[in-house]
């Protein structure tokens, strides 16, 4: 495998924080390797998307901008990660990050980090996000909730999640209580 920009996340959903990212990777002259992790885990509110589902996500923000995607089971092993991923992304490269916690694993496994900014962390986290879509999973105006999810994620993922239904699962995903109706 020649040598590469490694991003990793989980995208669920992809957002505008991966978004901002991505763009940040795509600055660098290097080949660009998007990784989804947590690509085999159980669907919950927590992992709500298949990692089909997320690389159509990544695709359709992409348009045709050169990057591979790759998928990346959990390992649940933090300090053996960087071995395990490198079976997927390979040995050669460098990770971009925003990741404190990620920048220091690739580090300590002998890689280039370069580490990016995060823009508006506190509105732009996957949980955050997730949450406002279950609360926008029953809305009978769709319009009205992509709206309002399009600013924290591109609108065309937004539309991509909506014309495929995704968000109606958030509905019934999560704990406690019972389905109103």
């Amino acid at each position: 495998m020649e040598p590469a920009l490694i991003v990793l996340g989980r995208f669920q959903p992809f957002h505008n924080g991966h978004a901002a990212m991505i763009e940040g990777a795509l600055s660098h002259d290097l080949p660009l390797k998007i990784c989804i992790g947590s690509s085999e885990v159980e669907q919950s509110l927590d992992n709500p998307w298949t990692a089909d589902e997320r690389e159509q996500m990544i695709r359709t923000w992409l348009a045709g901008r050169d990057a591979e995607i790759v998928r990346i089971p959990d390992l649940g092993d933090p300090p053996n990660y960087v071995r395990h991923a490198e079976k997927f992304h390979g040995i050669a490269g460098t990770l971009f990050t925003t990741d404190v916690e990620t920048a220091g694993l690739y580090r300590a496994g002998g890689w280039d980090v370069i580490m990016g900014d995060l823009v508006q962390r506190e509105d732009w986290q996957g949980w955050r996000i997730r949450a406002t879509m279950q609360m926008l999973s029953t809305v009978m105006e769709e319009e009205a909730a992509i709206a309002a999810l399009n600013v924290n994620m591109p609108e065309s993922v937004v539309r991509l999640i909506f014309d495929n239904g995704w968000q109606r699962r958030l509905f019934h995903m999560g704990t406690g209580g019972e389905p109103v109706g």
